[in-house]
């Protein structure tokens, strides 16, 4: 018996699956365990292994088509049945060369071998139609005007010319793409979104970075970036208004008392946001250790389901794509999303003085049904606050 090719349950939140990339095709040896096609979710792409070893004998789902989970999308017979028919297949006798006998020349049939036959039917005769002829009428007239506008009529419509300036491309959308797409849709229509801004001096930051990154880089052999001030802010923001670390459910609010912090990375495949579990337990160093690894995995599309799952709120850093100003949009169910922006040398005031600060935007979008302005404020001037002295992360004050 044939052992056929299900698509696993992926997830509770996932009913279908898009067919990827067939990594064998039919008729190709497989061995148990090697992964045979690519299944693409809403979340991430997936490769499905063989449960045997031994032939793919047939697809039954193509590239592209979707399909629910539990669906038979191919079938694989094993090594030993394979063995087997090969076994109980009698060798091929040759079959003997089929003899005509001759025909004399002269015979009907013979003068069908000598007389060449026709290439074509010969086309019918057809007579055209008689051209009625008109007799010419003066330049001006009334019927003059009219024969103009009919053979105007008449013309060939001209065609758009293709040039390779104007050519189009259709693809169709990845089902990350149209998920992304749905999920963003649904935010605008069943939450209410506000963004509130500010902005913040990141000399500070910058000084101390510079400062440790030597030994820092020699010691966790990485570099030290933004996002772990960032992640840790946030943490030390979402203790401080935890209605932006909660989610409505139905009619109730559930506030948590642990941080998974999703930060939104790019991939392949568009945007994905994995998480970084309990990064209130996490150090600087295994802060930027877990970004630096998901996003060299994002590229590669590794990343598993379960780490793009279940975060609780979101950083997402437009800056690094040079984004000056933005509004992002939260990621349902989560209440609040931070928006990371560009740093630019810009003059501001201090002690009454006009001097250049490396100076950034920093935005927040949160759902208004759960977190009220004065609390928005509050979370993204603890933002600045602890990011412009970054040792009250230390001493969490």
């Amino acid at each position: 018996m044939p052992i056929e090719l299900k698509v696993p349950k992926l997830g509770e939140s996932i009913v279908e699956v898009e067919i990827g990339q067939w990594l064998k095709n039919e008729g190709d040896a497989i061995e148990k365990d090697e992964n045979i096609v690519v299944l693409e979710t809403e979340k991430a792409a997936v490769e499905l292994p063989a449960p045997a070893s031994g032939t793919l004998t047939k697809i039954v789902k193509k590239k592209g088509e979707t399909v629910a989970i539990g669906e038979v999308i191919g079938q694989i017979e094993e090594t030993e049945a394979v063995d087997k028919k090969a076994k109980e297949q009698p060798p091929a006798e040759a079959e003997p060369a089929a003899t005509q006998p001759a025909t004399p020349a002269g015979t009907p049939e013979r003068a069908k071998e000598d007389v060449p036959r026709p290439i074509a039917e010969p086309l019918e005769e057809t007579t055209a139609p008689p051209v009625e002829e008109k007799t010419p009428t003066p330049a001006g007239t009334p019927e003059r005007a009219e024969e103009v506008v009919r053979l105007r009529w008449r013309e060939k419509p001209r065609q758009h010319e293709s040039t390779p300036e104007r050519a189009e491309e259709v693809v169709p959308m990845s089902v990350l793409r149209r998920h992304l797409a749905k999920r963003l849709v649904e935010a605008q229509h069943t939450a209410a979104l506000l963004t509130t801004f500010n902005e913040i001096d990141m000399a500070a930051v910058i000084a101390l970075r510079q400062q440790h990154q030597e030994v820092f880089q020699k010691r966790y052999n990485i570099k030290l970036g933004f996002m772990s001030f960032f992640v840790k802010a946030a943490i030390d923001s979402l203790k401080l208004v935890p209605q932006l670390n909660a989610e409505i459910r139905g009619d109730d609010i559930a506030y948590r008392n642990y941080h998974d912090i999703g930060v939104a990375v790019d991939s392949s495949r568009g945007l994905v946001v994995p998480v970084l579990r309990n990064a209130e337990r996490m150090r600087f160093s295994e802060i930027e250790a877990a970004i630096a690894d998901f996003a060299r995995r994002a590229q590669e599309g590794q990343l598993k389901l379960e780490e793009l799952q279940g975060g609780t709120f979101t950083i997402s850093n437009g800056g690094i794509y040079g984004s000056l100003f933005s509004t992002p949009i939260v990621n349902p169910p989560q209440s609040g999303i931070l928006g990371m922006h560009v740093i630019q040398e810009r003059p501001v005031v201090r002690e009454g003085q006009v001097v250049i600060r490396p100076m950034m935007y920093v935005a927040l979008t949160y759902d208004h049904r759960i977190v009220d302005g004065r609390e928005a404020v509050t979370f993204l001037r603890r933002i600045k606050e602890v990011i412009e002295q970054p040792a009250r992360m230390l001493i969490e004050v």
